[in-house]
């Protein structure tokens, strides 16, 4: 038993040291894994390490020129989305100044605004804003709204001092339930925080996906798909050689995953709520389970080198729309759900930002380890069972 056990061990390692040879061995793999992995993440962050789009310049048409439409105005200027950059005289010069881009969005404040409010009816301001970006249009709506929500109570102050109702009463009246605005986990409202995490794991995902399609195009290409198997288990059970790979591909990555996903944003500072054990904990079934996938679909349908790169380039975006994070899983149609989970991408996506974003516990994401170990455990025998089809196709 003990030398049977040894010799199992011994022919594990000698594919996986095989692997490894081959792997720094092809230049586009090293480039895919190394270089890619170390560049993507601090770019990604240094593009974006201002999180917020602020003093986005605006326009501001004031046609009624009253008080309570310049008391506007001066409070629009004073908000940290939006800088009233011009003051324009007509609508026909501030669309000339958007299209020019030198704004991104206008506030038209109307000739009877003031007259409107003196009479207690209800005051428009209209907005109008470059949509090309989605943010453009936050900030303009968000400054926009915070300014007439305070305008509103200011509004409503007056008229009840008018009436001879002053402070406490009046602001008891006016908001008889007082609340605070809390934003849980990114309380900035940071891009980055937002956006990162989740695509930094596809990066994972996708490049240790397409390195591995290429080591098995490649094989595939040459007809030496069989040639790499160690000649003494070419007639033996395939699982030692599919461990041997995975180790050697769980090995390399682990560390560059690691460096990825917990040092490069600790270096740009940015906010990590959970443990590293527990980080591991997810990029262990993350690693293993697409190391799988990609040797199932590699062996079976990468032809040539490149032949998956078309896939792995489309699928990209379609990944990241279903992981959960654009878009609210509980919002998916049924079909989309199931399918997304086809893809170690999406339990390891969610898994990681609830850690890293919002400090949950391995508990609290147990049920997306779960999709984890069973994605890497069902993968894993669709792998042994591609090197099986290898040996069948190679004998032909």
């Amino acid at each position: 038993m003990l030398k049977r056990m040894t010799g199992h061990l011994k022919d594990t390692w000698d594919v996986f040291a095989a692997e490894v040879r081959r792997v720094f061995g092809d230049k586009t793999t090293v480039v895919i894994f190394f270089l890619a992995t170390v560049v993507y993440p601090p770019l990604y962050y240094y593009i974006y390490h201002l999180e917020m789009l602020t003093e986005m310049a605006v326009a501001v048409v004031d046609l009624s020129q009253g008080r309570d439409a310049k008391r506007f105005v001066h409070k629009l200027d004073a908000t940290p989305e939006v800088h009233v950059a011009y003051r324009c005289a007509n609508i026909g010069d501030a669309e000339q100044l958007l299209r020019e881009h030198s704004v991104k969005a206008i506030f038209l404040v109307p000739k009877d605004y003031d007259a409107l409010i003196a009479h207690q009816r209800t005051g428009t301001v209209t907005v109008v804003t470059d949509i090309s970006s989605f943010i453009y249009y936050k900030n303009a709506l968000m400054g926009g709204s915070d300014v007439l929500l305070d305008e509103m109570k200011t509004t409503q102050l007056t008229f009840q001092a008018a009436e001879g109702v002053t402070g406490e009463q009046a602001r008891t009246q006016i908001e008889p339930v007082a609340y605070d605005d809390v934003k849980l986990y990114n309380p900035g409202g940071g891009y980055a925080s937002y956006f990162i995490p989740a695509l930094l794991m596809l990066v994972v995902h996708q490049t240790l996906f397409f390195g591995i399609c290429v080591l098995c195009g490649d094989a595939n290409e040459n007809r030496r798909a069989l040639r790499l198997i160690p000649p003494r288990l070419r007639s033996r059970s395939v699982y030692r050689v599919t461990l041997g790979r995975l180790l050697c591909f769980l090995f390399i990555y682990i560390p560059i995953t690691l460096l990825d996903l917990w040092i490069i944003p600790y270096l740009f500072g940015m906010p990590q709520l959970g443990r590293p054990l527990d980080v591991m904990m997810v990029v262990l079934p993350y690693v293993t389970a697409i190391t799988c996938f990609a040797m199932t679909l590699g062996n079976i349908f990468a032809r040539e080198r490149m032949s998956m790169l078309l896939c792995c380039l489309f699928f990209s975006v379609i990944l990241f729309f279903l992981s959960g994070v654009v878009w609210p899983q509980s919002n998916m149609p049924r079909f989309w759900y199931v399918f997304s989970y086809l893809f170690p991408s999406t339990p390891g996506i969610q898994g990681f930002v609830r850690i890293s974003s919002m400090g949950a516990t391995l508990h609290e994401v147990r049920h997306e380890l779960m999709a984890l170990w069973l994605q890497a455990g069902v993968y894993f025998g669709t792998a042994c069972l591609s090197i099986r089809f290898i040996k069948r196709f190679s004998r032909r």
